[in-house]
This record gives structure tokens, C-alpha cells and sequence, in this order.
């Protein structure tokens, strides 16, 4: 009862289980249990090297940090920018506050970060997009004229263009989402001979409207973004921390439906052996080898799947439409993948109900509780464990 027998549980478990019960030997969970991690180091490997997620600046364990802080913030020609506390953009990569700027009596304000550091946002493996978040608080008219400047190393070099157009629909107090392209776009502008989009340093932003009043602007969720990474750079220290989670999965759920199986023979005055319990259930667990390798040949079929930093911002609303989208690239695979774990609930449950039988004298009805409670309660348990 060695490789032969754990694949033959496959096609005809009453009789293999029942050669176990009589002959128990662990030789052959912990073969199962190998299978299992070496099916899942191939699923692994698959997610590892087609998935790929938005990478930014600031990064997203620093969050929006230029709009958490206003002292980062100049306004030429308003009052001193505050941090608003009340009206911000939530979302995984934001913080708690936004920026408010204000100026009164005046057609004209304008908005200046500068020091950021040196970033990238060259056509050679730079950042290629600009997101922010723009409120448009008073007046209720869309302004005449924006313009985006980036800084590249001092305010008399820089890239400009007209972004108006991004607030011509507008609607006041509703926050305004602007993805804008870099160097790439040719809507571009040079303003000083030496700015390179290698090394932007800031940014400037101007509107402009065609009368007098009392202006207030908020803004939040600056980054630059457009640049993809993998998932898992270090591909090896991945997939030897997912064979590290399996080989936890699978011991968990071998022991708590052992565990929950011999405690209900107790409850129902059956003779079950701690031993034999153990070695049937994991022989039953073969269902888990099945399943990672076909999932195995699932992955393997994904398209590159790229996470973006709208879907990882987890601002409602974007968020659905992100993950829907890659839900409509990968259905097909998320199918298989669903279908797979129906079928090896369904079949690890009988497997265990005929395990208890080949021990046991119980009824079939009673056998099939004993292994639909333990086979729940082990599932249940491994959500907190977050394999």
C-alpha cells in the first residue's frame, strides 16, 4: 500500500480504505502531503511570474504623504494651505487628511510642491502616469485655465501643459480623479532648455478664472505611477514561503477533521483508534493533491494579470470596476477554480464518511455528519489561520 494505493483511494476508496483500517501506515499521508506542496509549488510558480502590481511614489506604505502634510505646500498668491480632516479621499493608499488651499478676492491661485526627491519619469523605464485628486470647492464656474507644471531640478525648467479640459464637466464640491500621462504624451511643453524628465523635483499647479471671488481648492492622492513590478521579485523566497503555508494547510486540516471525527465517535458511542482515524482521514486527503494540481494547470493558462493602482487604492467605486475588469480577463480560470473546490468539498466529505464506515458500524447518515461537521469546522478554522 504504498504510491499504488493512494491512487487507488481515487478509484475505489471502500476497498482501499478498508486494506488501510486493516494494515494502518503513515507511509502514506506523508506521501500525499509531499504531493500536495510539490502540486502547490507549481501554483506558485505560475502566480508568482504572471502577476504583477502598479508600483508608486510615494510608495504605498508611506501613503499619500505630500497630501498629509501641508507644510510641504506653497501658495503663491493665497493663504497658508491647511490639512483638512473632514473631506479627504478614503481608500487603502490614503491617508486622513487632504489638502486645502484658499485664496480670497482673486481670479487666480496657484499651488506649488516642491523637493520630492529625484523621480524617474522618463520614456526609459520611468514613471509614465500622474494621479490626483482635485475638489473644486468655490466658485461654482469651472475655472478658465489649469495648468500642470513638473519641476525638473529648479522652477525654470519644467514640462508644462494645459489640463482644462479635465475640469470642463466639473461639478462643484465632487472630487475630480485625474490620470494624466508623462513623457510619453505629446501634449507636453518644455519651459527652460535643461529640464529632463529623468529628474522631476516638483510640481506647480495654476488655476485661473475669468473673474474675481473667493477661491478654495482641495487636493489629495498624489502619486506617480504606470510602472509595473512582479508580485514576487524574489521568486524563490516566494514560492518557499508558500510551500512553508501548504505544508501548514495540510497538516491543520489532516489533524482538526481527525480530531473532530474521533471526538464524535465518542459523542455517538463508537470504537474508533486515534491512530487509524488519523492515517484514514489522510488518505482521504488525497482530494487536496487533486486539487492543487489542477489548479496547477489552471494557472498555468492565466494571462498576465496586472494589479493597478486603482485597484489596490481601494477607493469604492474604482475598486469593483478594477477588480472587475480582471475578473472578466480570468473567468475561465476563476470557474475551474471554483467548480474544483465544490467538487473536492463534495468528495472529501464521502471520502471521510466511507472512512468512518470502514471503522464503524454507524449509519450512513450519521457517518456523513460526523465528516460534514469536522470537514466545516477544519475550513472554518484555516480562514482565521489565512491560508
Amino acid at each position: 500500500m504504498f504510491a499504488y494505493g493512494i491512487f487507488k483511494i481515487i478509484y475505489a476508496p471502500r476497498e482501499t480504505l478498508k486494506e488501510v483500517a486493516q494494515n494502518p501506515k503513515y507511509t502514506g499521508p506523508i506521501l500525499i502531503l509531499v504531493l500536495f506542496v510539490a502540486a502547490n509549488l507549481g501554483s506558485a510558480y505560475f502566480l508568482a511570474t504572471k502577476t504583477y502590481i502598479e508600483d508608486t511614489v510615494p510608495s504605498a506604505t508611506l501613503l499619500d504623504e505630500w497630501t498629509e502634510n501641508s507644510t510641504k505646500w506653497q501658495s503663491i498668491n493665497g493663504f497658508t494651505p491647511t490639512e483638512n480632516f473632514t473631506d479627504y479621499i478614503a481608500g487603502n493608499y490614503y491617508g486622513n487628511r487632504s489638502i486645502d488651499f484658499s485664496a480670497n478676492d482673486n481670479d487666480t491661485l496657484t499651488l506649488e510642491l516642491q523637493d520630492i526627491g529625484s523621480i524617474n519619469c522618463s520614456s526609459q523605464g520611468g514613471y509614465t502616469t500622474l494621479y490626483l485628486r482635485v475638489k473644486l470647492a468655490n466658485p461654482s464656474t469651472p475655472p478658465e485655465s489649469v495648468t500642470l507644471r513638473l519641476y525638473s531640478a529648479f522652477t525654470s525648467a519644467n514640462f508644462y501643459r494645459d489640463i482644462t479640459g479635465e475640469f470642463a464637466n466639473t461639478t462643484t464640491s465632487v472630487w475630480n480623479n485625474l490620470t494624466i500621462p508623462l513623457a510619453m504624451d505629446g501634449d507636453w511643453q518644455i519651459d527652460g532648455g535643461s529640464a529632463d524628465w529623468a529628474n522631476i523635483t516638483g510640481l506647480m499647479l495654476t488655476f485661473m478664472w475669468n473673474q474675481t471671488s473667493n477661491i478654495r481648492v482641495l487636493i489629495d492622492g498624489l502619486f506617480f505611477g504606470g510602472i509595473y513590478k512582479p508580485y514576487a521579485e524574489d521568486v524563490a523566497s516566494y514560492i518557499a514561503g508558500y510551500a512553508a503555508s501548504s505544508l501548514m494547510q495540510f497538516f491543520v486540516r489532516w489533524v482538526i477533521i481527525s480530531g473532530i471525527i474521533y471526538a464524535l465517535s465518542k459523542v455517538f458511542k463508537a470504537t474508533m483508534v486515534w491512530r487509524v482515524t488519523l492515517i484514514l482521514v489522510g488518505f482521504a486527503l488525497i482530494t487536496m493533491f487533486v486539487q492543487a494540481l489542477i489548479n496547477t494547470a489552471a494557472f498555468s493558462t492565466l494571462p498576465t494579470i496586472n494589479y493597478s493602482f486603482k485597484l489596490m487604492g481601494g477607493v469604492p467605486g474604482e475598486f469593483e470596476r478594477a477588480y472587475n475588469q480582471i475578473m472578466d480577463e480570468i473567468w475561465v480560470v476563476n470557474l475551474v477554480y471554483t467548480c474544483v473546490q465544490v467538487g473536492v468539498l463534495i468528495w472529501t466529505v464521502a471520502l471521510c464518511m466511507l472512512a468512518i464506515r470502514s471503522v464503524t458500524e454507524l449509519s450512513w447518515f450519521t457517518s456523513f455528519f460526523m465528516a460534514f461537521i469536522a470537514y466545516f469546522i477544519a475550513i472554518f478554522v484555516e480562514s482565521f489561520l489565512a491560508f
